[in-house]
Parts: structure tokens; sequence; C-alpha cells
């Protein structure tokens, strides 16, 4: 109880406007719950509904953010509350900002020398055909800035490129396709500068799309994640350097695809994860020997005003990932 008191009045942020809202009340709900079973002073706050200014006016000395997508793991939330001065959990604006748009991420991984799949940007002009050529079949189309596999589409024949770009191009002016890799997707969790145990997922469906994250319940995720001790070493490894080079704090995810030889490339990262009942960080911390309540109160300790300086971000050596429980 005395720890729970330490953090004074907390506001867990969820819902907003993004195309994830619906996910977003699921993960705000599960979190606002664990902190009130942990004794601490948590109070439900959805964005959509209230203006950001009522923080400050009611006093409260943290927020626990569990919103996901625009307005709320962009970086527009973090300015405003660094404006007020009320430490949050989860990476500073410019990490988000940066994480949420796929594009600019990918560019701050190939700088570093980091392995993606092969990609490029689609325009309206763009030489469809072309692309296909260049980058074979299938491919993944994806809008550059939304999570949770809004928008986007797997193509499997050279004819159907356009149409997936439009459909993309309906959530962001931005899009992207992605050459495809086969050999399994995996997820790496960051907690504190650590890593936790790699999950391994396998849908039932043709590939991880919204259902598949979300409504289904033949998703099977392997944690361990049946990978060589050395190999998820290397998946950690390269999940801190990925969390690492765009300034994350405190917590997040890092999503990888394996190619047929045991390559890993990176995806993507999340730097405000899902913490409903299908997610992925939950799953991962119970296989470090942490309970829902204690990941809850982990990511809330690690929460603060962040630092926005120019400093090089800690580069961690291999092999420092939280072993399991």
């Amino acid at each position: 109880m005395n720890q729970a008191q330490k953090f004074g009045k907390v506001a867990v942020l969820f819902g907003g406007r993004s195309a994830e809202r619906e996910v977003s009340l699921k993960s705000g709900n599960a979190v606002l719950s664990a902190l009130q079973c942990s004794g601490v002073d948590a109070h439900a706050f959805d964005p959509a509904q209230r203006d950001l200014s009522e923080l400050k006016l009611e006093k409260f000395d943290r927020v626990f953010i569990a919103l996901h997508g625009r307005y709320g793991e962009d970086g527009t939330v973090q300015g405003a509350l660094e404006l007020m001065g009320i430490p949050y959990t989860g990476s500073g604006v410019l990490a988000s900002a940066l994480a949420m748009d796929k594009w600019r991420t990918k560019l701050v991984w190939q700088a570093a020398g980091l392995p993606i799949p092969a990609y490029e940007l689609l325009t309206a002009t763009s030489d469809f055909d072309a692309v296909v050529q260049r980058l074979g079949l299938p491919l993944f189309v994806k809008p550059a800035n939304e999570g949770s596999s809004v928008g986007i589409s797997k193509v499997k024949q050279a004819g159907e490129l356009r149409a997936a770009y439009e459909a993309a191009a309906q959530h962001d002016k931005l899009v992207i396709v992605e050459q495809y890799i086969g050999g399994g997707e995996y997820t790496a969790a960051i907690l504190g500068g650590q890593a936790l145990p790699v999950i391994k997922i396998e849908p039932a469906n043709e590939f991880y799309d919204y259902e598949a994250k979300y409504l289904r319940d033949d998703t099977r995720y392997l944690c361990p994640c049946g990978l060589s001790p050395e190999k998820e070493k290397e998946m950690q490894h390269f999940a801190q350097l990925a969390f690492a080079l765009i300034g994350g704090t405190g917590w997040g995810r890092v999503d990888f695809l394996m190619d047929e030889a045991g390559k890993p490339y990176l995806l993507e990262i999340n730097t405000s994860p899902g913490m409903t009942d299908h997610s992925l960080v939950p799953m991962a911390a119970r296989q470090a020997g942490m309970s829902f309540g204690q990941l809850v109160l982990k990511v809330l300790e690690l929460s603060g005003i962040k630092d926005c300086s120019s400093r090089l971000p800690h580069l961690p050596q291999a092999g420092e990932g939280l072993g399991r429980g």
C-alpha cells in the first residue's frame, strides 16, 4: 500500500479518437482495474470526452498512457503532458512520434545498419508493376502511421497492388509496401531497458491482422518461442538496439519477421503496447515471472518527465535481457 500511495493521483488515459479506440478502451480498463486493485488512486480519463487541461486542474500527479494510435501514441499527448509538467508512462515526444511513423523508423534503423525487409513508398502515380518486379510477391501494403494492422493488405497478385494502395491511403497519405518475409513472426517487449522473453506468433488466418490480434481465439502465442537460447538473445539484442536508437524509454514492443534461413528482420515498434486479454507484453512478462498487476506497477514506476536533450541513447550489449521466471 505504501508503494501504491507514492504514485499519488494517477490518470489512466484511454479511449481517445484514433482508429484504435476500441482496443484502447480494453487496454485502459484492464490497466485501471489492476492499479486500483493494487491500491493506487487511479482514475479513468478519456481525452475524446474531456479536455487535457483538466489533468492539471484536477491535480493529477502522473499519467498512465493506455492510448493507441494517433493523438495518444504519436507524441501529441506526450507534448501536452510535458508542457503541463505531468510525468507519464512510455516514451517521450520524439520517440513516440518517430515510432508511429513506420517509414521514418525504418530510415533510422537503416542508417544504423539494422536488418529490415526491403520496402518502398507508394503514391497514386507509382509504377505498380515495376514495384512488384523489384520486391516480388507476395507483398504487404500498409499506412505508415497506423497501428493494430489498420489498413494493411497482403498482395498476392500484381493486379492487386493498386487497390491495396488505395485502401491504405484512406488511412494515411504516407503508404509503404514491404517485401514478404515468410519464416515466422516474433515480438520482443522492452521493460526498463531490458528485453522480456520473445514470443512467436502463429495466426490461423492469412496473416496477423486486426481480427487475429483482437477478435479470434485461434491465434497461437508461443512463449517460450522455440528459438535456441542464442537466437533468442540475438533477437532481444536487436529489439534493445532498435528501441534505444529511436530514443525509446520506459516500455515498448518491437516486432520482427524471420526468414526461412533464421535471419531476423525488424518490422516496427510500438511505444504504447496493448494491455488487453490478447496482448503480447503481459504474456512475455508472465513468462519472466511478473503478474499483470506487477507489470502495470512497473510501467507506472518508470514514468517521468522525459529528457528531450540530444544525448545518445544507451545502446545495450548482447545478452542484456530478462530471464524467464
